[in-house]
């Protein structure tokens, strides 16, 4: 059997492995971060019933194009992959998460009235049509507001929890590129 699986195997700590595999670690944590991220928007949204504005949909597609890429560096430490291309990987999951971080900040802000939002969630409604067609047309619109937090703890709306997660998590793929530069992968 292959010492790589041998190792795992045995099981050893999370701490083992991010000393001895950063880059793997890193990978695994970010995925594991982001999937429990996106489940807890799920949560949110259908179990709770709080439906996401359109700024909050938007912070979710870098958690979608980062949980599958996590899981590839994660998986091409263990096949071999060229160090250049994980590391790459890492520095793109960073940067993903870095503009989602943005995109969190720009959306609290809007919610704390620190600055104006997009007109399609935080505008006033126009274009409703004519006064004959105002009923029918306010009936059939269902604008959920960006300006509006829809549930805060402590004081952060989730769009500020984000912010903190997509750091955390842009700061945890760092580490793995400045860890996994000097460390020879598995197999090296």
């Amino acid at each position: 059997m292959d010492a790589r699986f041998q190792d795992r195997a045995r099981g050893g700590s999370w701490l083992d492995l991010a000393r001895s595999r950063p880059i793997e670690a890193a990978a695994i944590a970010v995925a594991v971060g982001g999937a429990l991220a996106i489940l807890g928007a799920w949560f949110f949204q259908y179990g709770l019933g709080l439906r996401p504005c359109p700024l909050c949909l938007e912070q979710r597609y870098p958690y979608y194009f980062a949980i599958p890429l996590a899981v590839l560096v994660a998986i091409g430490v263990s096949a071999g992959a060229s160090r250049k291309v994980l590391l790459g990987a890492l520095v793109a999951l960073a940067a993903l998460m870095l503009w989602n971080a943005g995109l969190g900040t720009y959306h609290a802000g809007v919610e704390w009235k620190w600055w104006q939002g997009p007109q399609d969630c935080s505008g006033p409604l126009e274009g409703l049509g004519s006064a004959g067609d105002l009923l029918d047309r306010l009936q059939s619109i269902s604008v959920v507001r960006c300006d509006e937090a829809a549930w805060r703890f402590l004081g952060l709306s989730l769009a500020g929890y984000n912010v903190l997660i997509s750091l955390a998590l842009a700061a945890v793929a760092a580490w793995g590129f400045a860890a996994g530069r000097h460390r020879p992968l598995a197999g090296e």
